[in-house]
């Protein structure tokens, strides 16, 4: 029986990557319903509401090395590296992204090295003004990825991930329990809209090597 769960898994999971790399290619931008199933999700939110209990998550800050610091204005989340040691939760997570990046790495020849992992937390009023995810000088970043684990999202509640294009145009995708998204982080500008309720996700990129 653990097998057969094992085989179905494995069917599951390379269903929802396929194909990932010819959305990339299209505009940059790729998403996903149910990257994972609703019980996972679930779980991935009580992990981060231990780590929270426990301490774990840190305001977050802009800049790096010796210019970080706190602007909450500008960013006001809170984040939590996923790191070992792991929660239960999190290790298979941590597999899931695995095969996407060897997937993404077979469609699209991106070099993916490793992948950069952590919680971000917006309480009520927070956002993340209009920003690129590679610093200055820096391009080991390539594919940003957000999975969002927010059951029973209202519609209106803000929050949106906002991602620019040409000309100023923009698309707003919700961060809808199970939904992940992806892009092509060099140049890529987004924000996180102004949130009326608690939102949580699991934010990160994949690298090259430096």
């Amino acid at each position: 029986m653990a097998a057969d769960t094992d085989v179905f898994a494995r069917r599951r999971s390379l269903s929802v990557v396929a194909d990932w790399g010819d959305d990339l290619g299209i505009d940059g931008v790729a998403t996903r319903e149910q990257f994972l199933p609703s019980e996972q999700i679930r779980a991935l939110a009580e992990c981060a509401r231990l780590r929270r209990e426990r301490g774990d998550f840190g305001a977050a800050r802009i800049g790096s090395d010796e210019t970080l610091q706190r602007r909450e204005e500008i960013r006001g989340d809170s984040t939590c590296w996923i790191v070992p040691p792991l929660l239960t939760p999190e290790i298979p997570l941590l597999a899931e992204f695995e095969r996407l990046r060897l997937e993404l790495n077979i469609q699209a020849m991106l070099g993916l090295f490793e992948l950069e992992l952590h919680y971000a937390w917006f309480p009520p009023g927070a956002g993340y003004a209009r920003h690129v995810d590679q610093p200055l000088g820096r391009r080991q970043r390539q594919v940003s990825v957000v999975l969002y684990l927010n059951e029973n999202w209202t519609p209106g509640a803000g929050g949106e991930l906002r991602i620019f294009g040409a000309d100023e145009q923009y698309r707003d995708i919700e961060p809808v329990a199970g939904r992940l998204v992806c892009f092509l982080t060099p140049g890529r500008e987004h924000a996180v809209l102004p949130t009326s309720s608690d939102r949580l996700s699991i934010s990160g990129w994949f690298r090259v090597r430096g």
